[in-house]
């Protein structure tokens, strides 16, 4: 626990600080290339995402609004609430564990320098994207990253994956896992606006956050609140009672981690 947390307010203090950008050069030699400078987005925000896993139901309502609103192909998700069931800690009781996954838009993240075209980058505002005109579809992000939010389209021939809806932002929008959310559990903001909503949460729960794998150092900006520490890492776990199916017919449950 202690760890995790140490990682979570490094990162969280390193935004309070204005320092968003961190060293790329090591990331970019484990690469086959380097970084692509940051280009769109503004410069003046960073965005970020908290989960409030006490408000999830699990009712999949974000699974389905990204779903239409970004096309995806069927079988193939930007995002999805995975459910587990867990014997609680101490005692012989099962319950349900809600578990929504997406991209990260990691502050450091593993999918930019494998990009043989850079075509995946990070823009100015944190939110990492795909250039569908230069991306070749070779999949190299797609193993990169060490949480399973991406894939190829087979619409596009194209890695595709969550972009914090910012074609919606960028409008004055909510992103559509956001609007959609029953219990109002996603809170998406900029966290270099002291006034922000999601900022003043950061601040309130500091101590309690947590991300997914944050051995991994990949800065996940994404936050949850509410986590059982078991599930930062590979769990042992069974799949819900809902099961998410992917293009394989394969149940999508807790992959990331291999």
């Amino acid at each position: 626990m202690d760890h995790i947390r140490r990682s979570l307010l490094g990162q969280l203090a390193r935004l309070s600080a204005g320092a968003a950008l961190v060293p790329l050069s090591s990331v970019a030699s484990a690469g086959i290339n380097d970084q692509p400078p940051r280009r769109e987005g503004d410069p003046n925000k960073r965005y970020g995402m908290l989960i409030d896993l006490r408000q999830c139901i699990g009712c999949q309502a974000c699974t389905i609004s990204c779903h239409i609103e970004n096309d995806v192909p069927m079988g193939n998700f930007r995002t999805v609430v995975s459910q587990f069931e867990v014997q609680q800690q101490g005692t012989d009781n099962l319950a349900t564990f809600m578990l929504p996954r997406l991209c990260n838009h990691c502050e450091n993240p593993p999918c930019v320098p494998v990009c043989p075209v850079q075509a995946t980058y990070k823009r100015q505002d944190g939110i990492v994207v795909v250039d569908s005109d230069r991306c070749v579809g070779c999949a190299y992000c797609v193993n990169a990253c060490p949480y399973d939010a991406r894939f190829i389209n087979e619409k596009t021939q194209t890695a595709d994956k969550c972009t914090f809806c910012a074609h919606r932002l960028e409008a004055g929008l909510l992103p559509a896992c956001v609007e959609s959310c029953v219990g109002g559990a996603r809170i998406i903001g900029d966290m270099l606006n002291p006034d922000s909503e999601i900022s003043q949460l950061i601040e309130k729960h500091r101590d309690e956050l947590m991300v997914l794998q944050p051995e991994m150092n990949t800065l996940p900006q994404v936050f949850y609140l509410g986590m059982d520490e078991r599930f930062t890492t590979k769990p042992e776990a069974e799949p819900g009672i809902w099961d998410i199916l992917g293009a394989k017919d394969k149940e999508l449950g807790y992959e990331f981690g291999h």
